[in-house]
């Protein structure tokens, strides 16, 4: 089934694409939560006047993720640990214990949009990258440092 797509869809494209999607897929899923129209002339025309409110409330979130990544980028963010004598961290931090350190610091960001490979597990100074939009990554600092000092 041809549709014309609403919005940014993972795995499947960005706003305005037209795409072939499985007939099912478009029925129970997308056109409910009303993420697609159905590809057809009459839609095409109606999609041609909302696209143009569409890119500007996507220029406007943009510029504010853009903004709010200058800030993150700015700021650095430390946490205290218990580390054992070898200095390992007890456990590890986590992109949920990461988000909610943003979160406290101001910012909100859910873990699914931290990128860590695996879980910190050392003291150190690190980078980590949040996405605040899907055009939009930030890279802030994050300094683990132990309980005692």
């Amino acid at each position: 089934m041809k549709v014309i797509l609403r919005s940014d869809i993972t795995n499947v494209g960005r706003q305005g694409e037209i795409k072939n999607v499985a007939a099912g897929f478009a029925r129970n899923y997308l056109v409910p939560k009303n993420l697609v129209m159905e590809a057809n002339v009459r839609n095409l025309k109606i999609w041609e006047r909302e696209r143009i409110q569409l890119e500007k409330q996507r220029e406007e979130l943009i510029d504010k993720a853009k903004k709010i990544a200058s800030k993150l980028e700015t700021s650095k963010f430390v946490v205290k640990v218990k580390i054992s004598e070898n200095g390992k961290v007890f456990g590890s931090i986590t992109a949920l214990n990461l988000a909610k350190i943003f979160n406290n610091g101001g910012f909100e960001i859910k873990k699914h949009d931290i990128f860590l490979s695996s879980g910190i597990k050392e003291i150190g100074d690190y980078e980590i990258n949040v996405r605040l939009h899907p055009e939009v990554i930030a890279k802030t600092k994050l300094s683990v440092i132990s309980e005692k000092e």
